[in-house]
């Protein structure tokens, strides 16, 4: 007999709750069974969301596997995983040299025929640059909206909230990492006013997955993007896990070391020509070690006011983007992808008139004179990376300053705003005309259906402050007789950006100074990033945090809220049904919860020796589902199976693909006569569930939720005995002399114990919540 909640136990109290994950459940296509419950607030309805079951369901299937590995399966597991974390750090290697080799040599071509061009006519050269750019984006666009939806934007969000428990359908699949890498080359180089930075994260998130290793990828992705192998790590341990451990801080460092090692033979190679116009300007690094190599304490005060400009310019920046994709997703993506086709385009348009046009409207400047050993050319030659771009200008030993970072690629444009030994290169209009018109591309263009990083943009609009205040200080009485570089001064503009918009320290830091090669900068880095922050916080929450809300990605953040602390887990559970199912249940009923249902887990009850009602444990939708596809486990019988069901089923036969809907029960097709057989769901339900009694604190469940991964906690009344108290030496264990290895994935300590195993029904004769009755 089903149970639906309260309707079989009166009052309520001597019934297990269950504590569901409250998802929020897709308005369109894409809203899989596998969402429970619906969230209030309108921004939860972006896309279809699943918690994950990072829990280790250790039902027959799982210790029979157990008891059949070898004492060389945990050296055999530990090799593999090493394996794959080298596989990984190749992959996405291989993925951010492909990427850059494509972005340079597309934007190069661009350049070069565009400059040839305009010798003879502005206006043919303004139509090649517009068409040249309208066919990468649209190409970019294209991809994304009919090919791999999940492709868009950065990324990051998503994998955040992957790794902390929730899976949004679609962004580890393989059409999603053939979308991102094709679809980052058409956005970057048709030169929007995004990065391919973000976007590495997702492709190595992408890679990791096939491999089951997403933290790796994470890691590798950054190390591709930044050539900041040290950053990558702290970057996977800062802003995207939830749970981190030592064994896989190794594996990731040395993912992020295959990465450095596979980008630098790379580069060497295409330093011999063979790479097209990939050059300088193709991987990152920033190099401004022959800049400024001191600093006074009088240079602390413009300091801390770049870190506050940044602050205020990046929480800015957190919410136009917030209102403006909110209003993209409510009344221009609804219309279909022909609408997201045309947004992107028009962009592009807008984009490369505003680069195109604008620097004809700047007056051209003489060339300065240079130090001989300085290695900058002025003018450099059209359609290479440098300072000094003669764009409309009358004379050749001319240069105009506003094309030099406007008509350039981003990276070369950050390159020129970070050059030391450039005094005067640039005007403050030229500079605050850049700032205010990027700093709204950057706005409007993130959020459209194509793949958009946010760290290069960042940079760039940081750099362009920070440069200005530089320019300033430079001219400034008080700071006359110091040694004072304009560059420093962009560099730390940058990094006050990113701090007050992605609110990232430790790894950012590491990163600015892993992509600019100087270490001595670290100190002021330190001081912009935690004014920046502190800044940014007292206004609003970072760019990551905003974006996966807006997503309807319910992250959970590292701290529960303070109210939690005067809440109980009783009270989180109020007004929820949770339906039971019998041990041996009837397919018809299994099918009819399964469609009535959107939950997730289901409490299994059996009968005891006395007759009452007993909470054996708890079983998974998808292992339903399992189940009665495979159709091999109904019975005739309406009473408990034999031991033979051991052999039918592997543990792998119930994990889930990553990243994939699953099966749904709507693709399970059973006859008459099947509905009318049994189902034993002992052999398959999970044991040993986590449970917290109802008086617990909720911010102590929520404790338990995020750092172990759970996806459902049962709440029970307060129980009546204790069977034994466990402590540290307890789970000290030894197995034949050595340390049980920490590589297993176990989350009880079952198993192996003083050379016996624990078999049969002991679990069933003797359940964990054997004190709670059904009455």
């Amino acid at each position: 007999m089903l149970s639906g909640g309260d309707q079989d136990v009166p009052d309520g109290i001597g019934m297990t709750r269950l504590a569901w994950t409250r998802l929020p459940a897709a308005d369109g296509e894409g809203a899989g069974p596998s969402t429970s419950g619906a969230a209030d607030d309108e921004l939860f309805s972006a896309a279809a969301v699943e918690s994950l079951d990072y829990e280790v369901i250790e039902n027959y299937a799982y210790r029979e596997e157990q008891a059949q590995r070898s004492k060389f399966w945990v050296p055999y597991y530990i090799m593999l995983k090493w394996l794959f974390a080298l596989l990984i750090g190749v992959g996405t290697g291989l993925a951010a040299i492909f990427i850059n080799l494509a972005v340079e040599n597309f934007s190069g071509w661009k350049y070069t025929a565009t400059f040839a061009i305009i010798k003879h006519s502005y206006f043919v050269g303004f139509f090649v640059y517009t068409i040249f750019n309208l066919a990468l984006v649209f190409s970019s666009v294209y991809i994304v909206t009919n090919f791999a939806p999940a492709a868009a934007g950065s990324g990051i969000p998503e994998i955040k909230g992957y790794l902390n428990g929730v899976d949004t359908h679609g962004i580890l699949l393989f059409r999603t990492l053939v979308g991102k890498i094709f679809g980052s080359i058409g956005s970057v180089g048709g030169g929007l006013a995004l990065g391919k930075e973000g976007p590495l994260v997702h492709t190595g998130a992408c890679i990791a997955s096939l491999l089951g290793q997403v933290t790796c990828g994470c890691a590798a992705g950054v190390a591709a993007a930044f050539r900041a192998p040290v950053g990558g790590v702290l970057f996977a341990l800062e802003e995207v896990t939830s749970w981190w451990r030592s064994h896989l801080m190794w594996r990731v460092f040395f993912t992020s070391a295959i990465v450095a090692v596979v980008v630098r033979s790379a580069m060497n190679w295409c330093n011999s020509g063979k790479c097209g116009h990939f050059g300088a300007g193709g991987f990152i690094i920033w190099d401004i070690s022959g800049g400024q190599e001191n600093y006074s304490y009088q240079e602390l005060f413009p300091m801390a006011i770049i870190g506050v400009i940044g602050g205020l310019l990046g929480a800015l920046f957190n919410q136009l983007t917030l209102y403006i994709t909110k209003w993209r997703r409510t009344y221009l993506h609804k219309k279909g992808k022909r609408v997201q086709i045309f947004e992107a385009c028009l962009i592009s348009l807008v984009t490369s008139t505003i680069s195109f046009v604008l620097p004809l409207l700047r007056k051209c400047s003489p060339c300065p004179q240079l130090e001989t050993n300085s290695g900058i050319e002025c003018p450099h030659p059209p359609g290479t990376d440098g300072n000094f771009v003669n764009f409309y200008c009358s004379k050749d030993k001319e240069y105009n300053d506003l094309a030099t970072i406007f008509f350039n690629t981003q990276d070369d444009a950050i390159r020129n705003l970070f050059s030391a030994k450039t005094f005067h290169e640039y005007s403050a209009q030229s500079l605050i005309t850049f700032l205010v018109m990027f700093y709204s591309l950057a706005v409007v263009t993130f959020g459209t259906a194509v793949p958009a990083g946010q760290f290069v943009p960042g940079i760039m609009i940081g750099s362009t402050y920070g440069r200005l205040v530089g320019m300033f200080v430079v001219n400034g009485k008080l700071y006359k007789k110091l040694n004072i570089e304009e560059g420093t001064y962009a560099l730390l503009g940058a990094a006050s950006f990113l701090g007050g918009s992605m609110r990232m320290t430790v790894s950012l830091c590491v990163i600015m100074v892993e992509i600019t090669n100087n270490l001595q900068l670290l100190p002021l880095i330190m001081l912009v990033l935690l004014i920046s922050k502190a800044v940014g916080d007292f206004f609003n929450e970072g760019l990551y945090e905003v974006q996966a809300r807006l997503r309807g990605i319910p992250l959970l953040d590292s701290r529960p809220k303070q109210v939690m602390r005067n809440m109980n887990a009783k009270d989180a559970c109020k007004n929820q049904k949770v339906v039971c199912l019998p041990r041996v249940s009837r397919v018809v009923d299994i099918v009819s919860v399964l469609r009535t249902n959107k939950h997730n887990g289901f409490p299994v009850v059996d009968r005891g020796q006395n007759g009452e009602s007993l909470v054996i444990g708890l079983i998974l939708r998808s292992h339903l589902l399992v189940l009665l596809q495979a159709k091999v486990d109904f019975q005739n019988s309406p009473f408990p199976c034999g031991p033979g069901v051991l052999n039918r089923h592997n543990f792998s036969d119930f994990v889930k693909p990553a990243s994939s809907k699953g099966k749904s029960i709507d693709d399970i097709h059973l006859t008459e006569d099947e509905l009318g057989l049994y189902l034993d769901l002992a052999p398959f339900l999970n044991p040993s569930p986590y449970i917290v009694p109802e008086d617990m604190s909720l911010a102590k469940v929520y404790n338990l939720f995020r750092q172990l991964g759970l996806r459902h906690i049962f709440v029970v009344p307060r129980p009546s005995r204790v069977v034994g108290l466990i402590t540290r030496k307890d789970l000290l264990l030894e197995e034949d002399g050595n340390t049980v290895m920490s590589e297993l994935q176990s989350t009880s300590v079952r198993g192996l114990l003083n050379g016996k195993m624990l078999g049969g029904n002991a679990h069933l004769e003797h359940p964990l919540l054997d004190n709670l009755v059904i009455e």
